[in-house]
């Protein structure tokens, strides 16, 4: 929740390639206050059913800057080996993108809404409401 002081983040992620939330995206959350501040890792939690993270930890006061990680490596793995099951790997990754970063500017004050749309070979990012 933001406050005067403070902005707040929250994100969801869909897979794109199957219309659906991805489930169980591990999310690392750091901030830094400045563009010469250093990151601090702030905690971070994984999605939902719904493809939503809701308990990403508070940004300090002061925060201007946040960084998403998103390890979406794990979660393509898992996708692939579900669907092939004894099936020979078709390839010797399940994506083109290990991990996602997306780093944004925040002020006091504002929620960011950040949804990530998802497939194995590419994403796009927007602030949301």
């Amino acid at each position: 929740m933001s406050t005067e002081t403070t902005a707040s983040v929250s994100t969801h992620i869909l897979d794109t390639s199957i219309g659906k939330p991805a489930e169980g995206v591990a999310i690392s959350l750091s901030a830094r206050t400045g563009l010469d501040g250093e990151w601090v890792a702030l905690g971070g939690s994984a999605t939902d059913a719904d493809g939503r993270c809701k308990d990403l930890p508070a940004l300090p006061e002061g925060t201007t800057h946040v960084r998403l990680d998103f390890e979406t490596e794990t979660y393509f793995s898992k996708k692939q080996a579900e669907a092939q099951q004894d099936a020979p790997r078709v390839r010797d990754s399940a994506t083109f993108f290990p991990e996602v970063t997306i780093t944004f500017a925040v002020n006091p004050g504002e929620h960011y809404h950040v949804p990530l749309l998802l497939n194995p070979f590419g994403y796009s990012v927007y602030r949301g409401s």
